[in-house]
Parts: C-alpha cells; sequence; structure tokens
C-alpha cells in the first residue's frame, strides 16, 4: 500500500533539523514527509495531507493583536500557512498543525491569540524545553482524547504564544495546569487538530507517535474517498 505524502511547513532557519525528526515519525506512522518552505512551491495537488510546523511568531497583524518587540516574524511564511490552511480544509484535507502549527490553524478560522501567553495564564507552569515536564489535561469526547486517551498528558513546551479566541468550527480540546489552552480541533470533518506541544521530539512515546498515525490514517481514508469519486465520474454513462 502507498504511504500518505504529508507536506510539512517549516521555518526558513530552523527546519533543515526539525524536518528530519518530523519525517521520521511520519515514516513510523506509515506516512512520508516533503519539505515546504516559504518562497518556494508548496501545492496540495502532491500531497494527501498537511503539517504546519512549528518555528516564528505569527504577526498579529492576521488577527488585530499588538505588536511585540521581541518577536520573530516571517510574513511570506504567515500568508503560505493561512492559504494552506484554508484550501486544505476545503478540500477536506487533513490538518496537523504542530506549535506555531495548531495557532495557524485558528487564525486561519479566524481566531485570535495571547502573544504573551504566560503572562495572561500566571498559573501556567512555564518549561522551554524538548523533555516532557508539562502536565497537561485532555478532555473527554475529543478527536485527540479518541487518539491519545483521557489519562493526564506529560509534553514538552517551547512557545510564548497560545490560541484565546476560537476560530470557526474549532473546540478546545486540551488544556494545562492553569487553563491555558493546549490542543485545538475541529468540531466535524475533515480532520484538523492542533497541538501546543513538539510530538517530534517524543517519538518513544506511543501517545505521541499516535497523533501522527491519526493524521496518516486520516489522509489514507480522504485520498481513497477521492480516488473512489474520481472512478465513479470515470465511468459514469455520459
Amino acid at each position: 500500500m502507498r504511504r500518505p505524502l504529508i507536506g510539512v511547513t517549516t521555518s526558513r532557519k530552523s527546519g533543515w533539523r526539525i524536518f528530519p525528526l518530523v519525517a521520521f515519525n511520519l515514516w513510523l506512522a506509515g506516512g512520508r514527509g516533503l519539505r515546504w518552505v516559504a518562497g518556494k512551491p508548496a501545492d496540495l495537488d502532491d500531497v494527501d495531507g498537511i503539517i504546519i510546523g512549528g518555528g516564528d511568531d505569527i504577526s498579529p497583524d492576521l488577527y488585530g493583536g499588538q505588536i511585540v518587540s521581541s518577536a520573530h516574524f516571517d510574513p511570506d511564511r504567515d500568508a503560505m500557512e493561512r492559504s494552506l490552511v484554508t484550501h486544505a480544509l476545503e478540500r477536506r484535507m487533513p490538518v496537523l498543525g504542530i506549535c506555531r502549527g495548531s495557532q495557524m490553524i485558528n487564525v486561519a478560522l479566524g481566531g485570535r491569540l495571547e502573544q504573551d501567553a504566560y503572562a495572561t495564564y500566571e498559573k501556567s507552569d512555564r518549561h522551554w524545553t524538548i523533555l516532557p515536564k508539562k502536565r497537561i489535561d485532555i478532555l473527554p469526547g475529543t478527536l485527540l482524547a479518541r487518539q491519545a486517551g483521557t489519562a493526564p498528558m506529560r509534553v514538552n513546551a517551547l512557545h510564548s504564544q497560545s490560541v484565546s479566541t476560537l476560530g470557526r468550527g474549532l473546540r478546545v480540546a486540551a488544556r494545562d495546569s492553569g487553563g491555558m489552552i493546549q490542543s485545538i480541533e475541529r468540531i466535524e470533518a475533515p480532520f484538523a487538530l492542533g497541538i501546543q506541544w513538539h510530538p517530534e521530539h517524543l517519538f518513544y512515546a506511543h501517545r505521541q507517535r499516535a497523533i501522527f498515525r491519526a493524521l496518516v490514517n486520516a489522509a489514507r481514508a480522504a485520498t481513497e474517498r477521492r480516488d473512489q469519486i474520481e472512478a465513479v465520474e470515470r465511468d459514469a454513462p455520459y
């Protein structure tokens, strides 16, 4: 069976070292990864699903926030990823957002962000590590719960921003101990899941691998459904 191909957006600065980790996780899950960076072609016709990766802060110009002087923006990447999310969902193509990617899913659907999340959520444990030291609570009945269970999860944390106001058709799937949103997801199909942590660093944890496996399975199912529709249309007697 063909491995679904997943387009993975990355930072122009750090993507060279992050993409191999993401691609490794996709391979373990039965898929393949294709790296995308701003300024180069990123065609949804070439892939079966997408991952919006981590990295630069999202410009507040996209959601009406205030510019923070210490933030690092990439307007070309912002434009590329917002377009990819919008058009992927229109095509019913599955989307996974990692850290910045979770925030971009929210912004692309009309939501807003907390630019200084830990100033707003003062009771949230602040960690800056790829190690799973932060505890989050997964809400029952969510897509994330179906994939990773409802037991408290230990994750890593490398973010300063977080989701605040939810975008259209989204719900909260997990929060940390201080109430900060740690995961969002679409209420209805197609598959769209955003997670605030970096599961690519936690490939040794089966619950993290399950997230990549869910994306790959959704991509395979969407591709098979599209192929069936095209076959019926091709064979129709007219």
